[in-house]
């Protein structure tokens, strides 16, 4: 057998690890596990990587699943999402995943001011329609997009 010693191939196969353990409802040690393979990718491949950035969008996503609003929102905005748009693009998947995540974490945070809500929709409306654009309106994430912007808007009525 071939066993890979290619660092950034481990990392992937921990990245998936997390990944089920999430799926499992092991939200903490999903968290844990993705730290250390993001903190080990910036090492390894720098921000810019694919890989790298990658690895920040699976920990901005345990991040929303464990509920921790202020890192998220923080993390994604300001270290993650300019080197991503940079990197990638504005119209990448990664990068629109990116953006999705923090208007996800702009909406839902209990502690959310009307103007959170209003970035989560000017965001989305972004995300919806390069998604259009990249992928279609049929395809299943720009329906998603449409239901977050949805989502946000019947909020932003009630605010």
């Amino acid at each position: 057998r071939y066993w890979s010693h290619d660092e950034a191939d481990i990392l992937i196969a921990q990245s998936n690890v997390a990944s089920c353990l999430s799926n499992l409802g092991r939200h903490d040690e999903a968290l844990v596990l993705e730290r250390k393979i993001y903190a080990k990718m910036m090492t390894l491949k720098g921000n810019s990587h694919g890989h790298t950035i990658r690895g920040g969008v699976n920990l901005s996503c345990s991040l929303i699943n464990l509920e921790v609003w202020d890192e998220v929102k923080t993390f994604t905005r300001d270290q993650l999402l300019p080197v991503a748009q940079r990197s990638l693009g504005p119209n990448h998947d990664t990068v629109l995943d990116l953006k999705q995540n923090l208007a996800v974490a702009l909406s839902v945070d209990p502690a959310r001011t009307r103007d959170d809500l209003l970035e989560a929709e000017t965001i989305m409306q972004d995300v919806t329609q390069r998604r259009r654009w990249v992928f279609g309106p049929a395809h299943p994430q720009t329906r998603n997009a449409e239901i977050l912007l949805s989502d946000v808007r019947e909020k932003l009525a009630r605010a």
